[in-house]
């Protein structure tokens, strides 16, 4: 539950805006403007979580990078903006729904639960720009295989 609270709080002040209102229109198109911000502070927005014991292990298998994170974090969601399609190619763990995976990015960022934190080919990063997640995803030595432009 604890992922779902900020995207719980957007959508009831959508609802209590929205009932405020006298004019029906101008109410129905602020909620539906507080259900959009809900969705993209929901976990909705990201391809579905695995436990950090499932992604380890299905990135140990096919070099997959993983990518910590947690519901509401712009920083996150702008690393999942920039994957666009390409976020599939991804192990999504999040912290607030898996105690072991938030004990992961403390352990790498010393402590911490800052995230986007991405483990990509043994390497680690803390908020990294997502040029440097995709060039993990499309490099020559990617197991996960270059797709030839057209």
């Amino acid at each position: 539950m604890r992922s779902w609270w900020l995207a719980g709080i957007v959508l009831a002040c959508g609802v209590l805006v929205a009932a405020t209102r006298p004019n029906l229109w101008v109410a129905v198109v602020e909620f539906l403007v507080f259900a959009a911000l809900a969705f993209v502070f929901s976990p909705l927005v990201f391809p579905r979580s695995l436990t950090a014991a499932q992604a380890q292990e299905r990135s140990a298998r096919d070099g997959r990078p993983i990518v910590y994170w947690r519901p509401g974090c712009r920083y996150c969601l702008r690393l999942r903006r920039r994957l666009g399609g390409r976020a599939g190619q991804v192990h999504w763990v999040d912290i607030w729904r898996d105690p072991a995976g938030a004990a992961a990015v403390r352990a790498i960022t010393g402590g911490d639960e800052t995230v986007p934190t991405v483990v990509a080919r043994g390497e680690a990063a803390v908020n990294p720009e997502p040029a440097w997640l995709l060039q993990r995803l499309s490099g020559p030595t990617s197991p996960i295989g270059d797709r030839p432009s057209i």
